[in-house]
C-alpha cells in the first residue's frame, strides 16, 4: 500500500454549515500527510465541501432531515424513529464502502454517530461532551457519552481549560477523548475594515430564514456598509445589491476569509465554528443564538459572562445593541495548526 493510497473517510454532520466548514482544516491536514480523504456526508455539507475539494472523491449518505422551530428538544423526540432509520443506514454504507475498498485506514465523524466501523480505527469529533437538554441533559448526555465510547477516540476541538466551549467539554469521567485546540479554516489577514458590519447567517430552517428577515428589518434604513451572506449553498453563487446592503447567497473559504478580515463587526449565531472562527480572526462579534437550542443559548451566555462578546436573543434584537461590543475584549486564539500525530491513530490497520 503506498502513501497515497491510504484513504480516510471523513463525515460531517450537515447541521448547517458549522460541522463541514471545521472540517476544512482536518481535510487539509490529512492531504499534506499523505492521506486521501473520502468526504462522506448530505445536503449543504456535502455541497459545500464539493466546491471546497472538488477533487476529491465523495460518497453521499442519507440525511438525518432534524428541523426544528420552537423545540429543539421535541423536535428530535418527534423525528427520533427517522433519525435511528438513517444512522443505522449510514453505518451499513460505510461498512460496505470499507469492505469494497481495502484501502481505507480510517475514519472521522463530526457529529455523525452512525458513521464508525469495527474494521478500522475510527474517531470522533464534537465539542459537546455534554448535551444540554434542560431538565434531561444527564439523560442526552449520558447517552452522547455511551456513544462516544464505541468510537476509538474523540476528538474535542479547544483547548484543555475548555476556553471556548465551557461546561459542554469539561467532563471528570474518564472517556477516550484529546483536546486538539481550535478547528477553524480561516487565517487572520491584515486588511482594509471596508465593511462596517457583517453577517453571517447560518444553521438549519426555519430558524435561518427567521433571522435573516429580522436583521433585514432592523438594518433597513441604516447607512452604513452592511454584507450579508446567507448561508445557502446553491449551484451557482450569487451577489446582489440593495441600497447599502450587499448579499452573498454563500462564500467559500478563501472569499469568506477576506470579507470577514476587512469587516469592523461581524453578526452571527453562536454556533461553535462561528466561536472558533471569530476568535482565530480575532474579531469583535455580536452573537444572535439560535432559539430554543440549548447549546447556543448557553455559549451566548457563557462568552458573554466572561466578557469575549454580546449577545441578543432574536426578539429582542435591535440594531443599537451592537454599540455595547465596545464593552467586550473580543475573542482571539491562535490560528490552527493540526497535530500530524493524531494520524498516528491510523497505522493500526
Amino acid at each position: 500500500m503506498t502513501a497515497t493510497s491510504k484513504k480516510i473517510i471523513i463525515a460531517p454532520l450537515n447541521w448547517g454549515l458549522g460541522h463541514a466548514s471545521r472540517c476544512v482544516p482536518i481535510i487539509k491536514a490529512l492531504l499534506e500527510n499523505n492521506f486521501t480523504p473520502i468526504i462522506a456526508s448530505d445536503g449543504n455539507a456535502f455541497t459545500f465541501l464539493r466546491k471546497e475539494f472538488p477533487s476529491l472523491e465523495y460518497l453521499e449518505i442519507p440525511t438525518y432531515t432534524i428541523s426544528y422551530q420552537r423545540s429543539l428538544k421535541l423536535g428530535l423526540l418527534l423525528q427520533l424513529p427517522k433519525i435511528i432509520k438513517s444512522v443505522r443506514e449510514e453505518k451499513r454504507i460505510i461498512n460496505n464502502f470499507i469492505l469494497r475498498n481495502k484501502d481505507v485506514v480510517g475514519i472521522i465523524s463530526d457529529n455523525r454517530i452512525g458513521v464508525r466501523s469495527s474494521l478500522v480505527p475510527s474517531v470522533y469529533i464534537t465539542h459537546q461532551i455534554n448535551v444540554l437538554s434542560g431538565n434531561t441533559t444527564f439523560i442526552t448526555s449520558f447517552v452522547h457519552q455511551k456513544i462516544i465510547q464505541k468510537f476509538d477516540e474523540c476528538w474535542i476541538p479547544d483547548n484543555e481549560n475548555s476556553e471556548f466551549s465551557g461546561k459542554l467539554s469539561s467532563t471528570k469521567k474518564k472517556l477516550n477523548t484529546k483536546f486538539i485546540g481550535v478547528l477553524s479554516r480561516f487565517k487572520k489577514e491584515e486588511l482594509v475594515e471596508n465593511t462596517d458590519i457583517l453577517i453571517i447567517l447560518s444553521g438549519p430552517e426555519p430558524n435561518r430564514t427567521f433571522l435573516e428577515n429580522k436583521l433585514k428589518i432592523a438594518f433597513k434604513n441604516d447607512f452604513r456598509s452592511i454584507v450579508f451572506v446567507l448561508g445557502k449553498v446553491e449551484a451557482v453563487q450569487k451577489k446582489w445589491i440593495s441600497e447599502n446592503t450587499t448579499f452573498y447567497n454563500y462564500l467559500l473559504s478563501e472569499e469568506l476569509q477576506k470579507l470577514i478580515n476587512s469587516s469592523k463587526v461581524v453578526i452571527c449565531r453562536s454556533g461553535y465554528s462561528s466561536i472558533m472562527d471569530v476568535a482565530v480572526l480575532g474579531k469583535k462579534v455580536f452573537f444572535i443564538p439560535t432559539q430554543n437550542q440549548p447549546e447556543q443559548e448557553y455559549l451566548a451566555a457563557y462568552l458573554d459572562e466572561k466578557k469575549y462578546a454580546p449577545f441578543s436573543k432574536i426578539e429582542d434584537f435591535v440594531e443599537e445593541k451592537i454599540t455595547t461590543i465596545k464593552d467586550y475584549k473580543g475573542l482571539k486564539t491562535n490560528e490552527t495548526k493540526v497535530d500530524s500525530k493524531l494520524f498516528r491513530l491510523f497505522e493500526r490497520k
